[in-house]
């Protein structure tokens, strides 16, 4: 999946089966909304017949660089995809539910993230492939083509929740009387002061800051786009990496809040796909040039960070190896010889404001 600019959508590609020419053309409307409504990158074949094709090429492109995969269910879908079809019968389902299967098998957690099983009106959950466990993992199930119909399918593609988990306080543990409340304190460590309050309110809305703003400052290698972090895919993300050399080593991402917001979220960490998997990385936020505490990272283990901002103005955003060669010189001289330029290649994904 390539990177995308602030405010793009992610790109979504519909697979489904031509039951019918009543079922196709209610799979053509459901697609037309998203793309048109609610301004998804939807893919669909049927905007892609004008000419000839290797339509299994098609499809193979299609699955690898989709950030989404809608399954839509339908009994002969199921047929295919389960195996139970003749095998030259709905030959561009079967090949396309037969790539999505493998994809499942080589990382079900990411792929389970990405593949996403779609109930459209008039449909059943039971026509839902079986890989994809209908009935154990979210199925997404749309009575209308409405913004409000497909509310919790656009939540699955922004990776939000519309209630966050407040801000877990100290372990006080079990009280049995004054003489053990006593004794559980006494040896308690004072806890460590938030650098700045950080604590985000459960209530009010949430939005993705990649969607609800543009920056006013765009460091030169950073982009927009999808990271996976431990596992785990974040669909609208800051990603720090750079080619050769890094034109900036600390390229920052700046934000006019307008005092709106409450508070900033993310998690932040070092990409799993990161070709040096020993590097550490500082993650640094400004809240009106004010810098915070950096939050240090190792591969693998990405945190999860919190800050109030209320009455903030300007939001600047620093992620960072410490021991990156930023001489292009330098790093020249050194891929020459095969020695690493130690490049970044972190994220802060899905960084959220909420109000």
């Amino acid at each position: 999946m390539s990177g995308r600019n602030p405010g793009v959508p992610p790109r979504v590609f519909v697979s489904y089966s031509h039951d019918s020419p009543e079922h196709k053309d209610l799979v053509l409307e459901f697609a037309t909304f998203l793309r048109r409504e609610a301004g998804v990158d939807v893919r669909l074949d049927s905007w892609d017949d004008y000419q000839r094709r290797d339509w299994s090429l098609w499809a193979i492109e299609q699955l690898t660089e989709a950030d989404f995969i809608l399954v839509i269910a339908s009994p002969e879908y199921k047929r295919r995809a389960d195996g139970t079809a003749a095998a030259d019968e709905g030959r561009g389902a079967q090949f396309e539910a037969a790539i999505i299967r493998d994809g499942l098998t080589r990382d079900l957690r990411a792929e389970t993230r990405r593949v996403l099983p779609v109930v459209l009106p008039g449909r059943s959950i039971d026509e839902i492939p079986v890989f994809l466990a209908a009935h154990s993992t979210t199925r997404y199930e749309i009575e209308e083509f409405t913004t409000e119909g497909v509310n919790d399918l656009l939540a699955a593609f922004s990776g939000v929740s519309e209630h966050t988990a407040p801000e877990r306080g100290e372990y006080i543990g079990p009280r049995f009387g004054r003489r053990a409340a006593r004794s559980a304190h006494s040896g308690a460590r004072g806890a460590a002061e938030p650098v700045r309050a950080a604590t985000v309110s459960s209530r009010g809305k949430v939005r993705l800051l990649t969607d609800a703003l543009n920056p006013i400052v765009h460091g030169p290698d950073l982009s927009i786009t999808g990271a996976e972090l431990n596992g785990i895919h974040y669909g609208n993300s800051i990603v720090h990496r750079c080619s050769t050399f890094c034109k900036d080593s600390r390229s920052p991402m700046e934000y006019n809040l307008r005092r709106a917001y409450r508070g900033f979220e993310s998690v932040v960490g070092i990409l799993d796909d990161a070709v040096d998997a020993e590097q550490i990385a500082y993650f640094q936020v400004f809240l009106d040039g004010e810098a915070q505490k950096q939050v240090e990272v190792a591969y693998g283990e990405p945190v999860r960070i919190r800050y109030d901002i209320s009455d903030v103005l300007r939001l600047r955003l620093v992620a960072y190896r410490p021991d990156t060669v930023t001489n292009p010189m330098l790093a020249g001289a050194g891929a020459a010889v095969g020695r690493s330029a130690r490049l970044p290649a972190l994220a802060w994904g899905n960084p959220t404001l909420s109000t």
